[in-house]
């Protein structure tokens, strides 16, 4: 049986290939307090690339893995207005679904990738990660995110200093912004706002060499 491929668009601490890989191949990233079990085929992704996506980033609940604060989600309504940041990696519906299933703390979920695509995006679990979003298509395959359901309708929190290291990370080495423009990016989201100063974020960008 011939492997179908998937973009999957990646927004959080994935932009971040080292700590994306340790989901394909296991292994506790740095600053997380968790270890991944990895995917069932731990091949690397055949392509990678950045990727802008017209929905708006937000950070909410209390992650485990993040020191029990504020982790990231992607609204599900598209507006042109709104940019996020992404790092899309090519990897097969099998990874995907096993990516989702960890990041869903092992619980299975069958996703049909079909529905998705009809859809625009599907709930397949009442959890955080637990909806599949459609973002388009890109040289011939389909390009999906994980999110939650709730599209904004949710109290936001602040995400610790360790997990917008890592974003911060991604934002570096794999899109190569620099510190003014991951500040100008960083600065007003939800859940960033009001808790975070510009000095703290250019504190954050700074330490990660």
């Amino acid at each position: 049986m011939t492997n179908r491929y998937v973009w999957y668009a990646s927004y959080g601490s994935n932009l971040s290939r080292e700590r994306f890989l340790c989901y394909i191949r296991g292994g506790r990233p740095r600053g997380a307090d968790k270890e991944e079990i990895g995917c069932r085929d731990q091949s690397l992704p055949i392509d990678e690339s950045t990727h802008i996506m017209h929905y708006p980033l937000y950070f909410a609940k209390a992650s485990e893995r993040w020191q029990n604060q504020g982790v990231g989600f992607i609204g599900l309504t598209k507006d042109e207005r709104w940019y996020t940041y992404s790092r899309k990696y090519l990897i097969t519906e099998e990874q995907f679904t096993d990516v989702v299933k960890q990041e869903n703390n092992g619980a299975t979920l069958n996703v049909d990738f079909d529905e998705v695509i009809e859809h625009g995006f599907k709930t397949f679990r009442d959890s955080w990660y637990g909806t599949i979003l459609y973002i388009g298509e890109e040289e011939g395959y389909p390009i999906f995110t994980f999110t939650a359901d709730w599209d904004l309708d949710v109290l936001f929190q602040q995400p610790s200093s360790q997990y917008l290291r890592m974003i911060i990370y991604g934002l570096k080495s794999t899109l190569s912004l620099d510190k003014h423009e991951i500040v100008a990016y960083l600065i007003d989201k939800p859940g960033i706002e009001g808790n975070y100063k510009e000095s703290d974020i250019e504190a954050l960008v700074e330490a990660e060499k």
